[in-house]
């Protein structure tokens, strides 16, 4: 793909993955020969999610296992509960995270109690279609492997990350008043059911997203 003019050079011509060639600036086939393997490796995953049925049973404690029987926060915001309601909602739930960059940051305490153990190598085994961090993970790769991904591509992954990531803090332990955001209370039944709607339709709309992802994957040069 080559883009002419003066402006695509001024934009574009000393920014990763492109080269100055006659007239503009156009994909270097260097940095397509060297993201290879990445694509290879973001295929599978992504072939491999999309195989399995959403699951949308873990109602975002993700984010409360980051802080269960923790005093020192990860970030500077009061906890909507405070610290003891917040292990009280991980002691009275079932902990079912998918996704290995978010359990990573789980306390010790609370690696224990997630229902499968996970791993980097095992990545590809166990991430599924309805995990929020999936769906936010597409705008990851996307990006990773731009300029070889469609631009309109990528801005719908981050619509998409945008999304998941205000659903992730809504529900999460965090009181975000402050920042005008209102807790989805998944310590309440009402507050599960909202959850799993909303996480529903960021699934909905993250499966076509991870398709054509997938298959800018599948025909990487």
């Amino acid at each position: 793909m080559t883009l002419g003019g003066d402006a695509a050079v001024a934009e574009f011509g000393h920014t990763r993955g492109y080269r100055p060639v006659p007239g503009g600036v156009a994909v270097d086939p260097e940095f397509v020969a060297r993201r290879r393997d990445v694509a290879g490796y973001v295929g599978h995953l992504l072939a491999a999610t999309a195989e399995r049925p959403a699951a949308l049973g873990c109602f975002g404690l993700h984010e409360w296992a980051m802080v269960y029987r923790a005093r020192d926060m990860r970030h500077p915001v009061p906890l909507r509960l405070g610290p003891d309601g917040a292990d009280a909602v991980l002691d009275a739930g079932a902990l079912r995270c998918t996704h290995y960059d978010a359990y990573r940051f789980f306390t010790p305490a609370a690696v224990s109690r997630n229902a499968t153990p996970l791993t980097r190598e095992g990545q590809a085994d166990t991430e599924q279609p309805g995990c929020l961090h999936a769906g936010m993970d597409l705008y990851k790769w996307a990006f990773k492997l731009s300029p070889g991904v469609p631009s309109e591509l990528v801005a719908d992954a981050f619509e998409l990350a945008r999304d998941a990531r205000e659903l992730d803090m809504r529900a999460s332990p965090y009181d975000l008043a402050e920042y005008g955001f209102a807790p989805v209370p998944v310590e309440t039944a009402a507050g599960r059911a909202e959850y799993v709607r909303a996480q529903a339709a960021l699934a909905e709309r993250a499966a076509p997203i991870r398709r054509r992802l997938l298959e800018v994957c599948r025909t990487w040069p």
